[in-house]
C-alpha cells in the first residue's frame, strides 16, 4: 500500500482538525498545540518540529535540528509514505488511540519510529555520526533503541515503545507490530550480518527475544516473553523459552489484527 501527496494531504487535514477541536476543549494545551501542530503548514513541518523539541540538547538546538529533520523527511517520498502508513497503522491498532492526533502527540513507539527514519536516512547518506547521535537521543528519550543502519519497512506499530532494542543489520517488513521490550539482537558471539529477518504482517509479543541472524515468516505470531533461536515458518504461532511452535495464527496479518491470544489456533 502506498500513500500520495493527496493522501498525505488529507492525513494532515484530519490531523488539524483533530488538534484544533483539542485545542479548544483544553485550552491548557493551546499554546502548545499551536506551537507544535496547528501554526504548520503540513504534516511533516509538525512532525519535524515535535521531534526536534523532544531530541534537541543544549549542544544540539531545537531550531537546528528542525531544519535537519524537515530536509531529510522531505528528501524522499518513500520516507512520507512510511511515515503515513506509520500512524494510519498506529491509529487502527491501538484502541486507545481515539483517531491520529493522539498518537502523533504522545505516542513515544512512533516518535522513536520516525526519529529513526531521520536518522536512518542521513546514515545512508554518509552522515553516520550525526545518525549515530540520533539513535543516541532516541534511547535516551524514547527508550527505544534502534541502530540507524536496521531497515525497517512502512505501516510498522512499535506499541508502548519502551525497552525496544533492534540491531544493526536486523531487517523488519511492511506492516508489522512490536510491542514494549521487544529485542531484536545478535547472540554475542556473532559479527557481520548477525540480526533478526522479521517477515511481512508479523507480530511480536511483549517482552520476545528474537536473537540471531534467523528468518521469522511472513505473518507468523511471537508469543509474550518468547526467545526465538531457531527459523520461524510463515504464519506459524510461537511460543515459550526456548519458542517451539504452538499453531497457527487465527488472523491472517496478526500484525495488523493485533490478536496476542492463543486460544482456539490450530494446530495443524
Amino acid at each position: 500500500m502506498n500513500t500520495g501527496p493527496n493522501d498525505l494531504c488529507a492525513l494532515w487535514n484530519q490531523l488539524r482538525s483533530e488538534v484544533i477541536a483539542m485545542a479548544s476543549a483544553e485550552p491548557l494545551l493551546a499554546n502548545y498545540l499551536c506551537k507544535t501542530i496547528i501554526d504548520h503548514a503540513s504534516l511533516i513541518d509538525a512532525l519535524a518540529e515535535l521531534l526536534a523539541g523532544k531530541l534537541a540538547s543544549q549542544s544540539v538546538p531545537t531550531k537546528v535540528l528542525v531544519e535537519v529533520i524537515s530536509n531529510t523527511l522531505r528528501s524522499s517520498s518513500a520516507i512520507q509514505n512510511a511515515i503515513a502508513l506509520d500512524l494510519l497503522a498506529t491509529s487502527e491498532r491501538d484502541p486507545a488511540s481515539k483517531g491520529i492526533a493522539n498518537p502523533f502527540l504522545n505516542y513515544k513507539g512512533f516518535h522513536a519510529l520516525e526519529a529513526y527514519r531521520a536518522g536512518h536516512a542521513l546514515w545512508l547518506n554518509g552522515r553516520q555520526s550525526l545518525a549515530y547521535y540520533f539513535q543516541g537521543r532516541i534511547s535516551e528519550v524514547f527508550s527505544v533503541d534502534i541502530h540507524p543502519a536496521a531497515i525497517i519497512g512502512y505501516g510498522v506499530f512499535i506499541d508502548h515503545g519502551t525497552g525496544i532494542v533492534i540491531g544493526e543489520t536486523a531487517v523488519v517488513d511492511n506492516d508489522v507490530s512490536i510491542l514494549q521490550e521487544v529485542t531484536l539482537g545478535g547472540t554475542g558471539k556473532a559479527s557481520g550480518d548477525r540480526h533478526p529477518k522479521i517477515g511481512r504482517g508479523v507480530l511480536i509479543g511483549a517482552g520476545a527475544k528474537i536473537l540471531g541472524n534467523i528468518r521469522v515468516g511472513e505473518r507468523a505470531k511471537i508469543g509474550a516473553g518468547s526467545v526465538v533461536l531457531q527459523e520461524v515458518p510463515p504464519h506459524t504461532t510461537v511460543a515459550g523459552v526456548p519458542a517451539r511452535v504452538v499453531g497457527h495464527p487465527k488472523a491472517d496479518e496478526p500484525g495488523k489484527a493485533m490478536d496476542q491470544d492463543f486460544d482456539g489456533e490450530s494446530e495443524g
